[in-house]
């Protein structure tokens, strides 16, 4: 929706019948906070009247003294809400004393939004929602479909259409919304699902990726269900990613400048892309804490260990063409490049502002990736990968957190406040998970002598 007048929009909003407006912003997980305001309360709203003590939450660092954050509530952004209708959402910057919160996560990705335009670019991104659904039942990892499921269920059409309750419904919605769906189907979990919908820029995105977490839960909870969006439920069955498919405009023409008929390499990308995809590679390591944010994260990029054989996810900081065994892929028909590595639990914003100023440091730098690798990169000896430069990427989110600690570009991207928040929470909840005993350590253990 295009920005309107407060008046403006406070009429249009009651004739679609609306009576409350939340202002959303999310905390250092993605996960959304707001205030309600009645419909004849919009004006002030808009204004920065809803205030928040940042200390409350995970990662909107501040200390209980502080002037609280206000939010900034972007009309552009307005969607209301497909399953409560009289009520409309706003997503917000988060501003203080006057100015932009320095560790607002929307905030952090606008700096590299406006760098990025400085330098003539448009980011646009789109994202692959995948997911599981269980029924809201105790235990709560059963699927919806009542059938056994299969050892290889990718794609199958029974239990997709066994889901058709809630799924459509969604679709429905997001279709309602103008995002534009244009493929969903069954995955290789029980009871996960791909979505896939439009590209747009950047900060839309990561707007209603957000939103769509919280849509698919409210949608699932109407038909006895819930959405999970854990990276890996299930230690023998592959993890849900949110492959981050990024490229670059221009801001005069709108021209997809990553795109390519003449790529010597084969894989349809500007030198522009190239450049761009250099970056990332160079920082993926630090990337890696914001796009795969969890202790879990790291249980699903692994090369072995589902039913169906290989996970299909990313365990080498590499490249190549439409081959998914590297981290970043050049999908057929190239114009676009994908991180492998993103998945269901980050947080939108900060994944994606680490991406843009990664790629926008590899084209100020004019970095080169080098030759794209077209072999099975699961399959190659550890002296093959050791030649071709090829790392591993973090196992786990200990290592992921020292690479963010290590790389000075997550300081500067993140800004000193949220860059200590965040590698002092990961820090804290990798040695929280350290230091809990689990069920498997008791079944191992508990008598061992």
């Amino acid at each position: 929706m295009a920005a309107e007048a407060p008046s403006a929009l406070k009429a249009s909003l009651i004739e679609q019948g609306v009576k409350y407006v939340i202002a959303s912003y999310v905390d250092m997980h993605g996960v959304s906070k707001s205030k309600v305001v009645p419909i004849d309360h919009l004006g002030q709203m808009l204004g920065g009247s809803e205030m928040f003590t940042g200390a409350a939450l995970d990662g909107v660092p501040q200390e209980i003294n502080e002037e609280e954050v206000a939010t900034m509530p972007d009309p552009a952004s307005l969607v209301v809400l497909p399953w409560r209708p009289d009520t409309a959402l706003m997503h917000s910057d988060l501003w203080t004393r006057g100015a932009p919160f320095e560790a607002c996560s929307r905030n952090i990705l606008g700096r590299q939004v406006k760098r990025a335009a400085e330098m003539g670019f448009v980011m646009n991104m789109g994202m692959e929602a995948e997911f599981f659904v269980f029924r809201d039942e105790p235990g709560g990892r059963d699927p919806v479909s009542p059938l056994q499921h299969l050892a290889k269920p990718a794609y199958d059409t029974t239990r997709l259409l066994d889901n058709f309750g809630w799924l459509t419904e969604l679709v429905d919605a997001m279709n309602a919304l103008g995002w534009d769906v244009y493929s969903f189907d069954h995955e290789d979990g029980i009871g996960q699902v791909e979505i896939d919908f439009a590209y747009s820029d950047v900060r839309t995105m990561a707007d209603r990726f957000v939103f769509l977490r919280m849509m698919a839960n409210a949608i699932a909870r109407k038909h006895g269900a819930y959405a999970c969006f854990m990276p890996k439920p299930f230690g023998e069955r592959t993890g849900s990613g949110a492959h981050f498919n990024m490229s670059l405009a221009s801001v005069e023409t709108g021209e997809n400048l990553f795109k390519s008929r003449d790529d010597p390499r084969g894989c349809g990308l500007s030198t522009l892309g190239y450049q761009f995809l250099a970056g990332i590679l160079r920082h993926l390591p630090a990337i890696m804490a914001t796009v795969a944010p969890q202790v879990n994260s790291y249980k699903r990029l692994v090369k072995q260990g589902s039913m169906s054989g290989f996970t299909w996810a990313p365990v080498f900081a590499c490249y190549g063409d439409n081959n998914r065994t590297n981290a970043m892929r050049i999908p057929k028909g190239g114009g676009r490049v994908e991180l492998r590595a993103a998945d269901s639990a980050c947080n939108p914003y900060l994944g994606a502002a680490m991406c843009l100023a990664a790629g926008l440091e590899g084209i100020a730098e004019g970095l080169d990736p080098g030759e794209p690798n077209t072999d099975n990169m699961y399959l190659i000896s550890d002296e093959d990968r050791e030649r071709r430069g090829v790392s591993m990427l973090p196992r786990t989110l200990d290592e992921a957190t020292r690479a963010f600690r290590a790389d000075p570009l997550s300081k500067a991207v993140m800004g000193e406040a949220m860059f200590k928040a965040f590698a002092d929470y990961k820090e804290q909840e990798w040695l929280s998970y350290l230091n809990h005993v689990s069920d498997w350590e008791r079944e191992r253990y508990l008598r061992f002598f």
